[in-house]
C-alpha cells in the first residue's frame, strides 16, 4: 500500500514539474482582428507564426478572435501581446496598456483607403463626390469597430448628408468583416455598403467578385491603417531589446507567400503618432470617449 502511494506520487510529481515547466515556458501569443473570413486568417496567421518563432527564438502561438472588441479585450488582458490591428481598433488597444507601441504597418496602410460598392440595381455610377442618391438606400458597415469598414466612411457620410448614416439610409447594418459585406451587397441583400480597397483589390484579382453585379461607387481619400502593435511590457516579459527585435522580424519579412496573404508588399516602421487623426475622427463621431 505504501510503496503504491509513494509510486503514485512520483507519478503525480513528474506530471507536475512537466506541466509546470510548459506553463512556465515563454509563449509570444498574438491574434488579429477578424477582418475576413476566419479560414483565411488562421491559414495566413500561423504561416506568421512560424515565421516569427523562427527569427525571435521563441515559441509564437496565434490565437483567433471572434470580434474586433475580442482583439482589443485579448491585448488589455494579456492574453496576447502582440496584435494586428487596423488604425482605430489599434488607438483604442494601446490607450488600455500603458507603454504600448505601434511598431510596423504595411507600406499599403501609410496612405490606406475604402470603397463604398453598390449593387448593379441601384444604377449609382463612380463619381467623386458621395452622390444624394444613396439617401434611402439600405446600406451596410463592416465591423462595428473597423476603420476602413466603419469609422472613416461614417465620417465622410456624416461630411457629405450633415447627417448620422441612420437618418441618411432606409436600413443600416453591419456585416462583421469586409468579405462579408462584398458578399452582402452582390448578392443584393444590402444596396449599399463600405470596404477596404484591400480587400476588394484581392478578391478581384482572385476572380470572387461578379462585377456584373457589384461596382466601386466612391473612394476616401486616404488615411493610416493597420499596424502591428506590442504590450508595453514585452521587453520585461521576454527580455530587454525584445520589442525591437519583433519589429525587426516584421520589417524583414520578404516571403512573398506571406506578404501576400496580407496583401502588402512589406512592412514599414511607424509609432503611435501616425494614427492621431484616427483619434481625433473617432472622438469626433462619437467611437471614442
Amino acid at each position: 500500500m505504501a510503496l503504491n502511494m509513494i509510486r503514485k506520487f512520483a507519478a503525480a510529481s513528474v506530471v507536475f514539474f512537466a506541466c509546470s515547466a510548459a506553463v512556465s515556458a515563454e509563449t509570444l501569443v498574438f491574434t488579429a482582428i477578424p477582418d475576413e473570413d476566419e479560414t483565411k486568417l488562421v491559414e495566413r496567421f500561423r504561416g506568421i507564426a512560424d515565421y516569427l518563432s523562427e527569427n525571435l527564438d521563441v515559441d509564437v502561438r496565434y490565437i483567433p478572435v471572434k470580434s474586433y472588441a475580442a482583439a482589443v479585450s485579448a491585448f488589455r488582458n494579456n492574453q496576447v501581446q502582440l496584435a494586428w490591428f487596423g488604425g482605430l481598433s489599434g488607438v483604442q488597444a494601446r490607450s488600455l496598456v500603458p507603454g504600448s507601441q505601434a511598431i510596423a504597418q504595411g507600406v499599403e496602410d501609410e496612405a490606406f483607403y475604402s470603397h463604398i460598392i453598390a449593387h448593379k440595381s441601384t444604377g449609382l455610377d463612380e463619381a467623386e463626390n458621395l452622390p444624394e442618391e444613396l439617401r434611402g438606400k439600405t446600406f451596410t458597415f463592416g465591423s462595428k469597430g473597423s476603420t476602413s469598414g466603419r469609422l472613416i466612411p461614417e465620417y465622410y457620410i456624416r461630411e457629405a448628408f450633415n447627417e448620422a448614416p441612420d437618418d441618411v439610409f432606409s436600413r443600416v447594418g453591419f456585416s462583421g468583416n469586409h468579405t462579408r459585406t462584398l458578399r452582402l451587397v452582390e448578392a443584393g441583400t444590402y444596396e449599399v455598403g463600405a470596404i477596404n480597397f484591400s480587400v476588394w483589390d484581392k478578391e478581384t484579382k482572385d476572380g470572387n467578385v461578379d462585377t456584373d453585379a457589384v461596382k466601386v461607387i466612391w473612394t476616401t481619400p486616404s488615411y493610416p491603417n493597420y499596424q502591428w502593435s506590442i504590450r508595453g511590457d514585452a521587453d520585461e516579459r521576454f527580455g530587454e531589446g525584445f520589442t525591437d527585435r519583433v519589429q525587426q522580424a516584421l520589417l524583414n519579412m520578404k516571403d512573398e507567400e506571406l506578404l501576400n496573404s496580407f496583401p502588402r508588399s512589406g512592412f514599414i516602421p511607424v509609432s503611435n503618432d501616425a494614427y492621431k487623426p484616427i483619434e481625433v475622427v473617432g472622438k469626433q463621431i462619437g467611437i471614442i470617449d
